[in-house]
């Protein structure tokens, strides 16, 4: 499967993280399991073709949390898993997940965000990693997923820009955001305007790693059934130019389902 994937292009890579566990005092708050034999599996599937890994961490908004317990856990996990990939030839792709759970607002979430980015983008450099060869899996700047309020393309992408600008350093190549429950339409919509914005610096590509924002369209055309696979891969083609297109802000919109993906407490 990996000499075919390269064959077309196509780079392979693998999550290497071993899920969450609750932090001792917290409110429910979560670490992600890994690092222990971390340099041995990354080494192993370098050898067995893969070039790139991801690693998700999970972070709250609400009832005191994010705490600072968590946040640092984050950031120490995950710039020590981006460390040990680059030592084996992984290119880490560095996954602060904050969760749209909850009913806070849009300017809560920046204001979290900023901390969460920087205090990661903090500890990637204590541990010298290699800026360049690194990508960001952020969250969006948006409100919460029970908060009633919408929040147009425009102001989510102001402020997931601007929560970068102040926190993530220019030498960083990507952002490849996640959609994090937001609908195929929304995603590809709130990506698009942050590439149009033309009044703040965007030193980093600004583009996507959507789940469930790329494939449910997919999968709800698939159905499983074998009578059904070109109808999906005409939607995958569909949305994968869709979000093309939103990653140089030329999208027009229009051609995504508009059904949120969000699932509490999302774990996989």
């Amino acid at each position: 499967m990996v000499e075919l994937l390269r064959s077309r292009g196509i780079e392979a890579g693998i999550k290497l993280d071993k899920g969450i566990v609750p932090i001792g005092g917290t409110n429910g708050e979560t670490a992600t399991q890994g690092l222990d034999g971390l340099g041995a599996r990354a080494a192993t599937f370098y050898a067995k073709g893969c070039r790139f890994a991801k690693w998700r961490a999970v972070l709250k908004i609400g009832e005191g949390m994010p705490s600072m317990i968590s946040v640092r856990e984050t950031a120490h996990t995950l710039a020590r898993y981006g460390s040990i990939c680059q030592d084996n030839g992984l290119v880490p792709i560095i996954e602060p997940e904050i969760l749209s759970d909850g009913s806070h607002s849009i300017e809560e979430c920046a204001r979290v965000s900023e901390l969460v980015f920087r205090t990661v983008m903090q500890a990637m450099l204590d541990q010298d990693l290699i800026i360049e060869g690194t990508l960001l899996k952020p969250n969006m700047v948006t409100p919460g997923a029970t908060n009633g309020v919408a929040a147009s393309p425009e102001q989510i992408a102001w402020l997931t820009v601007r929560t970068l600008s102040r926190s993530i350093v220019p030498a960083l190549p990507g952002v490849v955001f996640l959609s994090g429950g937001q609908s195929e339409e929304n995603a590809s919509l709130n990506l698009n305007a942050m590439n149009k914005l033309d009044n703040i610096a965007k030193p980093w590509a600004l583009t996507f790693s959507y789940g469930r924002a790329l494939q449910q369209s997919v999968l709800k055309a698939w159905m499983g059934k074998v009578e059904n696979v070109a109808a999906a891969q005409a939607s995958l083609l569909e949305r994968a130019q869709a979000n093309g297109s939103a990653a140089k802000g030329t999208y027009a919109g229009g051609s995504g389902d508009t059904s949120s993906t969000y699932v509490a407490n999302y774990s996989y």
